[in-house]
């Protein structure tokens, strides 16, 4: 594939990538698959798998090429399980490229299950992969093969995460979202955890983005909740962001040994900093979660539009971005897709 110009237009590139509410956007998570080897209980139903298409590796490779031309400086590759992805470190190392191309740092982020993680590590990291984030929601095996309805994957899991601290895609973040009622016993063992395993836990409040009909708000474990239980038994501080857009509140124990992040869009929004972008695996752009609409990037590109107008129309749809989501609002509207099919 030819490469494309990192420069569209000299309008196009000048300045940030700002939306209509003046906030920069330089985040952007792409969906390489919405497959998915764990069916967990308050994402799927377990009724459907895979629902769209998948983009080739040339087609993402490009369309994130043009992201990055507009000042995008994070490329975060999700799913579904980005790992089931055939070629995926070839395509890491095709982005890793970028950073020459770009003239400036390009941060290469994953978020995965960790179920195929222990072999693939060290790979990724050498393709140029800097992070990973894995999803674990339990520290005990019944539990979590309890939520992820696959035997045997607390293990797989856990080999996953310390193949990856090996390998030194660090900081390694373990998210796990919280169900009252579900798996809130387990917030202590994971305060524990983070320490115990040199890794930072982040703590999500359940959001309505599952297939099913689950999400009301006496589920949601609070950021307030969480740290109360956390500091009964291993005393917190709150830290300091790293930056405006970050979505954590990271808190660390007051011996200084080990962090914890508590992500609260439900009772504590922080839309008002948002810096993000989605792709989805069909080459859709979401400018927020809880977008009602999507926009076809992909369509653009199959009908011949060139690298420039691409850019043109990511630039009009970033003035679109909504201000903010209205979770527990009245007359609020699950997404058309859910999480798995949209890209953490």
């Amino acid at each position: 594939m030819a490469a494309a110009s990192l420069n569209p237009s000299p309008a196009l590139a000048a300045g940030p990538l700002t939306d209509s509410h003046g906030r920069v956007i330089h985040d952007l998570r792409v969906s390489v698959t919405d497959r998915c080897n764990y069916k967990c209980v308050y994402c799927r139903t377990g009724e459907h798998g895979a629902q769209y298409p998948e983009l080739t590796a040339a087609e993402y490779l490009r369309l994130i090429r043009v992201f990055v031309s507009l000042g995008i400086t994070k490329v975060r590759l999700t799913g579904g399980e980005p790992l089931l992805r055939r070629g995926l470190v070839e395509l890491v190392q095709e982005l890793a490229a970028l950073r020459t191309l770009a003239g400036e740092l390009l941060d290469l982020a994953l978020t995965t299950n960790g179920h195929l993680l222990d072999t693939l590590a060290a790979p990724l990291k050498a393709a140029g992969l800097d992070r990973v984030t894995v999803s674990m929601d339990a520290v005990d095996a019944p539990t979590f093969e309890r939520i992820t309805r696959v035997p045997g994957s607390f293990d797989r899991v856990l080999g996953g995460i310390r193949a990856a601290r090996a390998a030194g895609l660090t900081p390694l973040k373990i998210n796990c979202v919280l169900l009252r009622g579900f798996n809130d016993d387990q917030i202590e063992g994971f305060a524990r955890f983070a320490r115990a395993e040199n890794v930072v836990v982040r703590f999500i409040e359940f959001m309505p983005l599952e297939e099913g009909r689950l999400w009301n708000p006496e589920i949601v474990v609070s950021l307030r909740e969480i740290v109360e239980r956390i500091s009964r038994v291993l005393p917190l501080v709150e830290l300091p962001a790293r930056e405006a857009s970050e979505t954590a509140r990271r808190f660390g124990f007051s011996d200084g040994i080990g962090e914890i992040g508590v992500i609260a869009p439900v009772t504590q929004a922080f839309c008002g900093a948002c810096s993000r972008l989605r792709l989805t695996s069909d080459g859709k752009i979401r400018t927020c979660l809880f977008s009602q609409v999507e926009h076809d990037l992909y369509g653009r590109l199959r009908a011949g539009a060139s690298d420039p107008e691409l850019a043109a129309y990511i630039v009009r749809t970033v003035q679109g971005k909504e201000a903010r989501h209205h979770i527990g609002e009245p007359g609020f509207l699950k997404p058309s897709r859910s999480m798995v099919h949209i890209g953490g």
